[in-house]
């Protein structure tokens, strides 16, 4: 980050002046213009040119130097900005490990950090308009893979494609994590043939089960839901009409454009309905046949894979669009699009950033938006596996069950979900006065409501509970299977709410619960002599204040005020000198760093958009983010609308399809 820092410090007073040049105040800007062109130029004559000296003179001085790049031409500092393409070029080649050539003296790290840094600082650059491509991926990693849908997209694809769930998902891989934490990036997606069989086995069993029995018994053996699937695969033909091949083409091709959100040629369409053809051959039913053809619908790459075409030429290019269309529904539904996304990109209506608003608050509104808790909201707090990892011991919670670990699981879906689908404020992730429960897990946290009450919103009485770090699963799955843990509460905390960074503990640290005392003590005297060791104070100075504000809690997300016999003490101060003592007032401290909060939060939902590791040309997105946070009293919907209209979400970079040879760099 530091690149962009220095690149910022050179591209703000540029962009600054442009608007400042309009009220008067044009020479003061020029003269900001003209300094930091200058300064740019004083590192180049103090750092760049000797190394350019050392490694390149040899082919690049005189009449005859290679590609025409004459380093005598560039020894002074002075107009070097007005030779942008050259150096543009430049950083290129060093970008692709073409320069130096092959069997030339090569450049050690600090150079190409020396290098890189100032070829990326130049005045005036635009990044908010650029994403990362080809020759910068290696220096920014922004480069955008090409990916399959995840194991969850899979699924609710099939839902919403089909209209019956898969019973059991466990059946297709997991997937890894990359990017900022998420299993949307392509880079880890990787597709093995245990994929590839399983999805020709589930889209097997999910068409079979609905078009078991002859056309004449279409009710024969099917649960309601199978009719109603068969219903919704057949919708497109005349219920009068002949069930025929021409049938079998309306079908195949509504099917078709739902699985693959794109309309389908005439050429793909005959391929599809040849497996139709094949079966009446053998005298199969019109159900049987048709079926063939919907089963090479879902095991077609055009379905499992988040295809994104590329011209010839490559480059970077705006996505069409029903490329766009995908990339919302994968946004805010974790799915495909429905008819009315695919509609509005059929009819050019997906073209302005006022009708992609559109579409993303239609979207929200829909039930399928609780995806976007229960995908990206567990996989950020790190619950994506909480009903599998944690494992209270039954000795010390004997109340705790698989029915309870669900409501808990579902409390951190909603409060996610219905920070966009009711744009709530972004804040409430820190503090709020409300919490979301049902009956069972109203009785769990001793909150007034009947036993067999749904879910619903509830004001809480005091600040005990509401936000994020009181949410049951958070200080479970932040707790020791017997005991809570203010250490990896704190951690938590730092890591996933303020976006600090906690290093691994040094190798030979003794664990806790090894430290010996001559008395027993408590878990917090335990602590303190832990800190004792420099080593481990550095961090721990920072976490355990912060996990001990939540000492209340057990491990079970439970109030308490006592841990055995002992009464429990939820004070803390941390290093920055601020004390607070429970909860409530742990929370109004963390409201002090919102800023740190939301530009974490705005950093993980957009890694998690884009599939990929953030890079320098993603800060105007994340920035936008939080200016449109500021202007909206922090309503989260507004960093969706900004994230669906930005540059990187609608652009992509593709390689040309076949490499042109590279022009000659000309001064």
């Amino acid at each position: 980050m530091w690149i962009l820092r220095l690149a910022a410090s050179c591209m703000i007073p540029v962009a600054f002046c442009a608007a400042a040049m309009n009220v008067g105040a044009g020479t003061a800007c020029a003269d900001e213009k003209d300094a930091a062109i200058a300064a740019w130029e004083s590192t180049y004559q103090s750092d760049v040119l000797p190394i350019l000296r050392e490694r390149c003179a040899e082919c690049h001085r005189g009449d005859e130097a290679d590609g025409g790049f004459d380093l005598d031409r560039f020894a002074k500092s002075t107009r070097l900005a007005k030779k942008s393409d050259v150096w543009d070029s430049v950083g290129k080649r060093l970008r692709l490990n073409e320069m130096p050539p092959s069997g030339s003296p090569g450049l050690n790290d600090h150079q190409k950090s020396i290098l890189h840094r100032w070829l990326d600082a130049k005045p005036g650059q635009d990044l908010c308009n650029q994403i990362a491509t080809d020759e910068t991926k290696a220096w920014y990693r922004g480069y955008v893979m090409s990916r399959r849908l995840t194991r969850t997209e899979y699924v609710n694809a099939m839902r919403d494609l089909i209209g019956i769930a898969i019973r059991d998902p466990s059946s297709i891989p997991s997937d890894g994590s990359g990017g900022e934490g998420f299993d949307t990036a392509g880079d880890s997606l990787f597709t093995s043939t245990i994929h590839i069989e399983q999805y020709l086995s589930l889209a097997s069993q999910m068409i079979d089960s609905i078009l078991l029995a002859p056309a004449q018994n279409a009710s024969e053996g099917r649960s309601p839901d199978q009719l109603a699937a068969r219903e919704r695969l057949f919708a497109p033909t005349d219920k009068n009409s002949t069930l025929d091949r021409n049938a079998a083409s309306t079908i195949v091709s509504t099917f078709a454009r739902r699985a693959w959100r794109r309309p389908i040629g005439s050429e793909e369409l005959e391929r599809l309905l040849a497996l139709y053809d094949h079966a009446k051959s053998r005298d199969a039913e019109f159900d049987t046949a048709v079926g063939q053809s919907l089963k090479a619908v879902l095991i077609s790459p055009n379905f499992l894979f988040v295809v994104e075409t590329e011209t010839a030429k490559g480059g970077v290019q705006r996505l069409t669009p029903h490329q766009l269309a995908t990339r919302m529904a994968l946004l805010i539904w974790s799915s495909i699009p429905d008819d009315e996304l695919l509609d509005a990109a059929d009819a050019g209506e997906l073209d302005t950033d006022e009708q992609v608003i559109a579409q993303t608050r239609r979207m929200l509104a829909d039930p399928k938006a609780r995806a976007i808790g229960e995908n990206f909201g567990l996989q950020w707090l790190g619950l994506a596996n909480f009903m599998t990892a944690v494992r209270p011991d039954d000795e010390v919670y004997p109340e705790f069950n698989e029915q309870l670990a669900g409501d808990l699981r579902e409390e951190a879906i909603r409060m996610v979900w219905r920070l966009f689908s009711e744009d709530r404020s972004l804040l409430e992730v820190i503090d709020s006065d409300s919490i979301e429960i049902n009956g069972r897990l109203a009785s769990h946290y001793g909150v007034n409501l009947p036993d067999d009450s749904s879910w619903q919103r509830v004001k809480t009485n005091d600040r005990r509970r509401g936000g994020v770090i009181t949410l049951g699963a958070v200080l479970m799955s932040s707790s020791y299977p017997r005991r809570t843990s203010p250490v990896l509460r704190g951690r938590w905390m730092l890591e996933e709410v303020l976006g600090d960074r906690v290093p691994p503990p040094p190798p030979g640290v003794p664990a806790l619960d090894a430290v010996v005392a001559e008395r027993p003590m408590t878990l917090r005297e335990r602590l303190e002599l832990h800190r004792q060791s420099p080593v481990c104070a550095s961090c721990h100075d920072r976490m355990d204040p912060l996990g001990f504000g939540l000492e209340n809690f057990d491990g079970l997300g439970r109030w308490r005020d006592k841990d055995g016999e002992a009464d429990i003490n939820a004070t803390g101060k941390l290093p920055s000198g601020e004390s607070f003592d429970g909860p409530e007032q742990l929370k109004q401290i963390l409201m002090t760093r919102s800023s740190d909060f939301e530009t974490h939060f705005v950093k993980k939902i957009v890694g998690f958009a884009l599939g990929r590791a953030l890079s320098s040309f993603d800060d105007c997105v994340i920035q936008d983010c939080r200016k449109a946070l500021a202007a909206n009293d922090h309503r989260a919907s507004y960093v969706l609308e900004t994230i669906v209209t930005s540059y990187p979400f609608q652009h992509r970079f593709f390689k040309a399809a076949e490499s042109a040879a590279e022009s000659d760099v000309q001064p």
